[in-house]
Parts: C-alpha cells; sequence; structure tokens
C-alpha cells in the first residue's frame, strides 16, 4: 500500500468565468452537433455524392407519416417544419460560414413535404413528388433562381427549396386532378 499524503493546501476552486468558459464551450459544442445532425438531415447531407438526393429521401417517410394526420395538421406541421429548417440552416451556415453547402438537406427534406401535400397515400404520388422536386430543385428555372441567388441567410437556403417543392406540387395537382396517374384521381 502507497502511503496517503495529506496536504494543508485547501483546494482552490477555479475562477467562476473559467467554470464558466468550460460550460459555454461544451454547450457550443453539444449545440454544433445537434445543428449539424439535424441540417444534414441525419447524415444523409454527408454523402459524397447526391447529397441532396439523399437528403429529399429522408422527406419520404416524414411525409407518410404527416399524410396520415388530416390534410390541414399536414399543412401546419409543414410550416412549423419550414420555419425551424430556416433557423437550423441559419444556424449551420453562422457555425461553418458557408452559404448554402451541399451538406444542408434540411431545406430538401421540407422542399419535399411541400411537393407530396394534397396527394393520394400511393407508390405513384411519392415517386411522382420525389421526380419532380428533384427536377425543380437541380434545373432551378425563374424564380427558383432567383431565390437561390438573391436570398441569402437560412431563409435563403430554405425557400428556394420551397419555391422548388410549390412548382412540383402545382404540377402534380394537375396530374392528380386531370388522370389518374397517381393512382387515384380526384374526384369532380
Amino acid at each position: 500500500m502507497s502511503p496517503v499524503i495529506h496536504s494543508d493546501r485547501r483546494k482552490q476552486k477555479a475562477p467562476i468565468w473559467l467554470v464558466f468558459r468550460a460550460f459555454l464551450y461544451k454547450y457550443v459544442s453539444m449545440k454544433k452537433k445537434i445543428v449539424e445532425c439535424l441540417a444534414t438531415g441525419f447524415y444523409f447531407g454527408k454523402a459524397k455524392k447526391m447529397p441532396g438526393t439523399f437528403g429529399t429521401l429522408v422527406g419520404i417517410p416524414l411525409a407518410y407519416a404527416l399524410a396520415q394526420l388530416n390534410v390541414f395538421a399536414y399543412m401546419i406541421i409543414t410550416v412549423v417544419l419550414i420555419l425551424f429548417a430556416c433557423f437550423i440552416a441559419e444556424l449551420h451556415e453562422r457555425f461553418t460560414a458557408a452559404h448554402d453547402p451541399k451538406e444542408i438537406v434540411i431545406d430538401e427534406i421540407v422542399g419535399y413535404l411541400v411537393a407530396f401535400t394534397w396527394l393520394p397515400l400511393t407508390w405513384q404520388s411519392f415517386l411522382g413528388a420525389f421526380i419532380l422536386f428533384r427536377f425543380f430543385d437541380i434545373l432551378k428555372p425563374w424564380p427558383i433562381r432567383a431565390i437561390d441567388q438573391k436570398v441569402k441567410g437560412g431563409l435563403g437556403t430554405v425557400l428556394d427549396d420551397v419555391a422548388a417543392g410549390i412548382a412540383a406540387s402545382i404540377c402534380l395537382q394537375v396530374i392528380y386532378t386531370q388522370t389518374s396517374w397517381l393512382g387515384a384521381q380526384l374526384a369532380h
């Protein structure tokens, strides 16, 4: 057994600012990890190729789950998620000092939710929303391109994808009301 050495010195307390700084560092570090996880769609956005496509895939089960609710609940939750996505994208941009990096896919997730609004729960609808949303998100026709170029921050990151979702949704609503290509047709 080793001898116990007693010290007459009292335990010195760390100055409060050092304790606060250590706590703040841990908090900010944890906050960065949470923001990164959410902004990248649970790290699907970290895919080396096609991160936006992988991010959109995350939106499919979320759209399915929300579609189990009534259409108004779906739309209200989608609007809340859009606002949340703007906040998360803004924080991510502040942490990384980069505007709309490819790894941010929370905007693709909410854009897909917008594209899927008011559609029947069929595989054709899920696929159609996916294809048309990705088409408009990648091509960025006017006014989507103007939004992408002129609106900055988290709002700009998310808003162009919401616009792509609206464009896809308009096309899908026409298809839904005029044909049975989505596996169902809205009765007139």
